[in-house]
């Protein structure tokens, strides 16, 4: 269900962002909004089949069948027509079976957990494209981006290269949000202790509008980001000038950068702890705090095990003593594992 409730961004333009980004949606820069903005103007076009002659046909009956008309037919005993059954019912019919087949081509092609099959309708990926993994997390009232590989993150500001795929994976602090750039891709939802995705990729160099469309607070209206689209070569730039900042987003920088304030200027970090993202996803940024990965599976092996939650409790005592003596923090199974 909740799957579902994220693909409907696909094919919404929030009403949040009807005002501001109308013009943007359909101006798109990036190959799934365009698709996104080829299916609304073909859903419009199929609708307009149905609205345009009914509009026209009430104004004809108004003015043929007025009361000062004499000349026109008067058939008091008349009830039936199977020619025009049909055609009041046939070709709306027609259109929902249309736009039916298109919303479940699109949610498939356009589900935003499946990664990108090309960069735009001539070209497609190519194998040896790798796609930046950009985390993003939604905070009262502003946004954080977190780039693991390039070992940076950014408040309030949001850079690309462009033809190359982005992987973002979305999660927030406290209260939904909503992570949006229109001219890019389709809305997706941010919740606290869940994480979201979305695959998108921009085809020109720019500067475009982001924001929250999900109402969150106070804060909300000014919750706004720029994303850069850069080539190859600005983007290394822009990245190293973020490597330059002396500032690290650790724990203690991110418990003072999660505190609501509204309308932040950017920021750079140079440096990001590791596994702050996944602290921030699992509740556990709080080094005392239990993560939910934890939790999740120490019930799947108290249950497994019939083990008791006081014996899970003395074992995952024991075992942050010893991630904290290495520095791994929020280990997975997996990672326990190995």
């Amino acid at each position: 269900m909740l799957r579902s409730l994220f693909l409907r961004g696909l094919f919404m333009v929030p009403l949040a962002a009807l005002g501001a980004c109308n013009t943007v949606v359909m101006k798109p820069s990036g190959d799934i909004a365009a698709q996104q903005s080829h299916l609304i103007a073909v859903s419009t076009l199929l609708m307009l089949l149905i609205i345009v002659p009914v509009i026209a046909l009430t104004v004809l009956f108004a003015w043929r069948y007025r009361k000062g008309n004499s000349a026109a037919s008067y058939a008091p005993d008349w009830d039936h027509s199977t020619v025009l059954e049909l055609l009041i019912w046939g070709g709306p019919l027609l259109i929902i079976i249309v736009l039916g087949l298109l919303t479940w081509i699109a949610t498939h092609t356009l589900d935003p957990y499946r990664p990108l099959q090309r960069l735009d309708a001539r070209r497609p990926l190519p194998a040896t494209v790798k796609p930046l993994e950009v985390q993003v997390v939604a905070l009262d009232w502003k946004w954080l981006f977190i780039y693991p590989e390039q070992g940076i993150a950014t408040v309030n500001e949001l850079a690309a290269p462009v033809d190359v795929p982005i992987n973002f994976k979305i999660s927030a602090s406290s209260v939904m949000n909503s992570f949006f750039i229109p001219a890019l891709a389709g809305q997706i939802y941010a919740m606290p202790g869940m994480e979201t995705q979305l695959h998108g990729v921009i085809n020109k160099p720019g500067i475009y509008d982001g924001f929250s469309s999900n109402y969150s607070g106070a804060g909300f209206s000014g919750m706004r980001f720029k994303f850069h689209g850069l080539s190859g070569e600005d983007f290394a730039q822009w990245v190293q000038g973020a490597k330059r900042s002396t500032v690290q987003l650790d724990r203690a920088a991110y418990a003072a950068l999660e505190k609501p304030s509204t309308r932040d200027k950017v920021r750079y970090y140079g440096a990001v702890e590791g596994g702050l993202y996944s602290a921030i996803v699992n509740r556990c940024v709080d080094r005392n705090a239990v993560c939910m990965n934890e939790m999740m599976s120490e019930n799947a092996t108290r249950v497994a095990r019939h083990r008791s939650s006081a014996e899970l409790a003395a074992e995952r005592a024991a075992q942050r003593l010893t991630q904290a003596a290495s520095g791994v923090e929020c280990a997975s199974p997996e990672t326990r594992k190995n």
